[in-house]
């Protein structure tokens, strides 16, 4: 559903669980930093908003969109986390650079979270142009990091809670 339909920032708050025991990987991307460290705020204070515990929130800088997918696969290998949440934003430009790098970036994701397990979110704006990001890093169309984090702790509890019924379950259903 396109943002201009429906707000990024908004959520069934009374349906979504506790993140109070969970970890969380965020990666962050330094290009287009104005508009990456709002969805990254965004996402933080929603964390903590739903029960996260700062210590239980590691955060990384890297340089671009591009690198986000080696950054979640280096957290992943050093620490175990619920869920890892990735935030860039590709502005187009002149040339199709940015149908590549949104293209890899989110086949990479996909990918590490197939592999790996653990839901890699796509926090990534891919906007047409700087005032369609800014609209979407908490103006007029919300906050995409608040949906990244809300889309986190839903698959981290989405994923506990598949755990939790495959234990108490016996043969098929």
């Amino acid at each position: 559903m396109a943002s201009a339909l429906k707000n990024l920032s908004e959520y069934d708050e009374a349906n979504l669980p506790s993140a109070k025991k969970m970890k969380f990987g965020i990666v962050v991307a330094d290009w287009n930093a104005k508009i990456t460290h709002a969805l990254y705020e965004g996402c933080f204070d929603t964390l903590i908003k739903h029960e996260a515990e700062e210590e239980n929130i590691k955060t990384v800088q890297v340089p671009g969109t591009f690198e986000l997918t080696v950054a979640a696969k280096i957290l992943l290998q050093n620490q175990k986390y619920d869920a890892i949440i990735c935030i860039g934003c590709v502005i187009k430009g002149e040339t199709s650079h940015n149908e590549y790098i949104n293209n890899s970036v989110a086949i990479g994701l996909t990918n590490l979270g197939l592999a790996s397990g653990i839901p890699c979110i796509f926090g990534v704006l891919t906007p047409n142009d700087e005032q369609q990001a800014i609209d979407r890093a908490g103006g007029k169309y919300g906050n995409k990091g608040v949906e990244a984090a809300v889309t986190a702790i839903r698959m981290a509890a989405l994923k506990e809670d598949l755990k939790k019924a495959e234990k108490k379950t016996i043969g098929f259903q």
